[in-house]
């Protein structure tokens, strides 16, 4: 305890905190599990968007050609036959205005969520309406194919074991080492095992293996919402913090989640460069 505790720089008061918030939450962990075997049959997307970024401040708003990015990934997640309904998740005024302008519904969050998993459960708490399945829709990857959205939503209803269902596709091996490409292992059974900003599997040589399929983590995740009510609750886990990848937090107490292998491209925006890139390729293949 007291290694963890140097290693967390936190100190005894942050031991105390996690095991006050695991017993606090066992017994609504062990009532999710008795519940969660009824079909999740309605299904909510939410974007969240935020306008402060260390790499890119305002990136929703940065113009792909001729449209604001969060609108152009407002309008592919439409398209998905899955979802009732799409929203967008903010803490700012000028992302809100922007999206009431081109029609998108806008649910107002605070400033202290601390990822976009935090701000779609505070949005689905302000909802009229009820859901059983929310999908975490990323907001800086505008062209998000709509069959991706449709795919989590019913691999999370296949599997009434997982609270959690994302999606994978192929890693470049140029990208097996940059820490903003997220990697993931998967079981036999297209469970996770593990995800990385590091390369994983490792392999002895210590490179890029060029025969093996390394898997490379898409942003988009859906959850089971009675979970999502349940993770704010989760305290911090060692490994979710080292790696800063909210999905450890969700593997380390035991949760399980689904994965789906996809053939998409992936083309997310971290820079303000990365956008000439997309609209480079959005004149190539002739998207408007």
């Amino acid at each position: 305890m007291e290694i963890c505790s140097r290693g967390l720089g936190s100190g005894r008061a942050w031991i105390a905190h996690g095991l006050l918030a695991v017993a606090a939450i066992a017994a609504a962990g062990y009532a999710f599990r008795r519940k969660s075997s009824h079909f999740r049959s309605r299904a909510v997307g939410i974007i969240p968007a935020r306008y402060k970024s260390s790499r890119f401040e305002g990136k929703p708003l940065a113009q792909i050609l001729g449209k604001p990015m969060i609108q152009r990934t407002w309008e592919r997640a439409k398209l998905a036959v899955t979802l009732d309904h799409v929203v967008v998740a903010t803490d700012d005024e000028k992302i809100a205005e922007c999206c009431r302008g081109f029609g998108a519904d806008v649910i107002m969050t605070s400033e202290s969520c601390q990822n976009g998993t935090e701000r779609c459960n505070e949005a689905l708490q302000k909802l009229k309406k009820k859901y059983d399945i929310v999908v975490n829709i990323q907001g800086d990857e505008p062209l998000i194919e709509p069959e991706i959205i449709d795919g989590v939503v019913k691999a999370l209803q296949r599997a009434p074991d997982a609270v959690f269902s994302t999606a994978v596709t192929s890693l470049k091996p140029e990208d097996g080492f940059d820490p903003n490409r997220v990697k993931c292992v998967v079981d036999k059974h297209g469970y996770a095992i593990y995800f990385s900003r590091g390369l994983i599997p490792y392999n002895k040589s210590g490179e890029v293996n060029p025969k093996f399929p390394y898997l490379l983590h898409l942003g988009i995740q859906s959850y089971d919402s009675k979970f999502l009510r349940i993770y704010p609750q989760l305290p911090p886990t060692l490994l979710q913090l080292e790696e800063d990848l909210e999905q450890l937090k969700v593997l380390e107490n035991g949760y399980k989640m689904k994965v789906i292998k996809v053939d998409h491209d992936a083309h997310g925006i971290d820079t303000p460069a990365d956008v000439e890139k997309i609209e480079a390729l959005m004149r190539e293949r002739n998207i408007s």
